[in-house]
């Protein structure tokens, strides 16, 4: 398989086969692509051997491992694992073993961590989720709203450019908060930065949401799904855009914040693809570049929820 690191790609090799066909050196090939001699060389031969089969990824496990536990050991640890309820050092003292070669073979046959099962059942416990996946069958019948603050970046940017001096920390220069509100169904997303979460910025933006899905997909929503903020709760302005839209409020399990998971996931994905993707030289630059970066979310990022496809298919199926 093609790992992180790795120089080559299917692709590169076959611009090594490609270019020692057309009369290159192996040398001048090596010294092209800023790779080894013996890996030209590598794959060069596998062409030959192989054809074009012999350039695709293969596994990296080796063919034999003569030094694995043997299986009917595995089992011994799994067993006393279940009946004893113990860590890797002291199965290992019971079974003669290395306590490394326990840890292996327990995370080798997926066997949960003590901390994540019950000390006298053996059950699993600390489970955030049922495990059953939810979705709305049609877009607007939910919609995920959420809230993320944003530490606003100092001009000239800030550690990420300059280090960690306290000069450039952006410290005391205040936070934006990003409104997000995520369909459950599609997974389009629209987002604002506003400069505050308050009652009345909320129901503006809920109303400008509701607003930007109707006119520009068509979509009428229908429920809205919150956390337990008091602004969510009591806030007057937010119930009365919520009433005079006719949206149905829902609220997360109170403690239970991956309730609201569409909308947590989309802020987790929100801050590495874009808040912290990159160094920015300013605030403004950033916030300039967030609807650019959303645009390309809806309607090009592949989403792993919906097959590899964007979430925008969703609405045009």
């Amino acid at each position: 398989m093609a790992h992180r690191n790795a120089r080559t790609t299917v692709y590169a090799r076959r611009l090594m086969v490609q270019r020692h066909l057309a009369g290159w050196s192996q040398a001048r090939i090596a010294e092209q692509l800023g790779v080894s001699r013996p890996t030209v060389s590598k794959w060069i031969g596998r062409y030959r051997a192989e054809g074009e089969a012999g350039l695709e990824d293969r596994s990296s496990r080796p063919h034999t491992s003569p030094t694995r536990t043997d299986p009917a050991v595995e089992a011994q640890i799994v067993a006393l694992r279940k009946q004893e309820r113990r860590g890797a050092v002291y199965l290992a003292g019971e079974l003669g073993l290395v306590a490394s070669t326990v840890g292996r073979v327990l995370a080798r046959h997926q066997v949960p961590h003590l901390a994540a099962i019950d000390a006298i059942t053996g059950e699993p416990v600390r489970r955030r989720h049922s495990g059953i996946r939810y979705e709305r069958p049609r877009p607007g019948d939910l919609l995920h709203v959420d809230v993320k603050k944003l530490g606003r970046v100092p001009d000239g940017g800030g550690w990420r450019w300059h280090g960690r001096r306290e000069d450039v920390r952006g410290r005391g220069i205040g936070y934006d908060y990003l409104h997000v509100a995520v369909d459950d169904h599609s997974r389009v997303a629209y987002v604002e930065a506003l400069p505050d979460e308050r009652d009345a910025t909320c129901a503006g933006f809920l109303y400008r949401a509701v607003t930007w899905f109707r006119e520009q997909h068509g979509v009428q929503v229908l429920r809205i799904l919150t956390d337990n903020a008091k602004v969510y709760r009591v806030g007057r302005n937010w119930r009365a855009v919520c009433a005079g839209l006719g949206i149905r409020r829902r609220f997360t399990k109170p403690r239970c914040p991956w309730t609201n998971g569409k909308a947590e996931r989309f802020n987790r994905t929100l801050l590495s693809e874009f808040a912290y993707a990159q160094p920015w030289l300013s605030n403004h630059e950033r916030l300039t570049a967030l609807d650019t970066w959303v645009d390309r979310y809806n309607t090009r990022r592949a989403h792993s929820a919906l097959g590899g496809r964007p979430p925008a298919t969703r609405l045009a199926a």
